[in-house]
């Protein structure tokens, strides 16, 4: 099993960023994926996960109305689309699979001016 984030980097507050994880080794279309992310000096917190079909995503509050996850079961791919960041989401950004709860090697994400 194989999880590689992308789409991490530096952004202005009020800014967006669109992650990917892309996954291999599991049958990707039939498991739930989710995020998650890891500010320094705290412990690593749930952002969304999303179904197999992609028809139920669910948010932290922390992120509900700005971040939107989504998937490509054709690409094997899952997506965090952040919109108006703040720098409190300054974090390294892990995903998740349901199968087995494998992690990938996470992305940073610096939200600053």
């Amino acid at each position: 099993v194989r999880l590689v984030e992308s789409g991490g980097g530096l952004v202005q507050p009020g800014g967006s960023l669109r992650l990917a994880c892309t996954a291999s080794g599991f049958t990707f279309a039939i498991y739930a994926m989710s995020w998650y992310r890891q500010a320094p000096g705290k412990e690593r917190e749930w952002v969304a996960t999303i179904n197999r079909t992609g028809s139920r995503p669910n948010y932290a509050d922390s992120v509900k109305g700005r971040f939107t996850v989504s998937r490509d079961n054709g690409k094997n791919t899952v997506y965090l689309q952040m919109n108006n960041v703040k720098p409190e989401d300054t974090a390294v950004y892990y995903c998740q699979t349901g199968y087995g709860g494998y992690w990938g090697q996470g992305t940073q994400v610096t939200v600053s001016s």
